[in-house]
């Protein structure tokens, strides 16, 4: 069985962090997705999902999205259900993110194509909290795509092709 969704959108407010009382950081936003069609009007309509991230990917999505950023999301879609304060039971679908890239870069307005990727380490039994691929990102909060004008020594044997 397989439960993968890959979303790109654009957030509809600044991320929410909050922390649990165990004291794991949990993100919540929404992500702002295009339909492939227009309306009968002529109008392009979105969804407007809701994205849950955890832990360490939580605290970079707080730190580093914004309204209206473009982002990339890979995660599973998961349904949960609740009892309200009037006893009515609630269902909310949202989407659980272990994969969140973000394709705009915040310095030039999103303008731009570079960004950074951040993944969730998944975790069996606690404690594992990850962030693969951009440890640096995730350190020191610096920009790893900052261009500190020194040039890159790459040698042959490190290309690809």
């Amino acid at each position: 069985m397989l439960n993968r969704v890959i979303l790109i959108g654009r957030l509809t407010r600044d991320p929410e962090l909050r922390y649990t009382p165990a004291g794991v950081a949990v993100t919540q936003f929404t992500l702002a997705v295009d339909r492939p069609f227009t309306s009968q009007g002529g109008e392009r309509e979105a969804d407007f999902i809701p994205v849950v991230t955890w832990r360490q990917l939580a605290e970079t999505c707080a730190n580093y999205l914004r309204k209206g950023r473009l982002t990339a999301v890979e995660g599973r879609i998961q349904v949960r259900n609740y009892e309200n304060n009037e006893g009515k039971r609630v269902y909310v679908t949202e989407v659980i993110a272990d994969n969140v890239r973000f394709l705009e870069s915040s310095r030039d307005g999103g303008n731009t194509n570079s960004g950074g990727t951040v993944r969730e380490e998944p975790s069996f039994g606690g404690g594992g909290n990850g962030n693969r691929g951009n440890n640096n990102f995730s350190r020191n909060n610096q920009d790893p795509f900052s261009d500190d004008g020194k040039p890159i020594d790459i040698s042959d044997d490190d290309l690809p092709f």
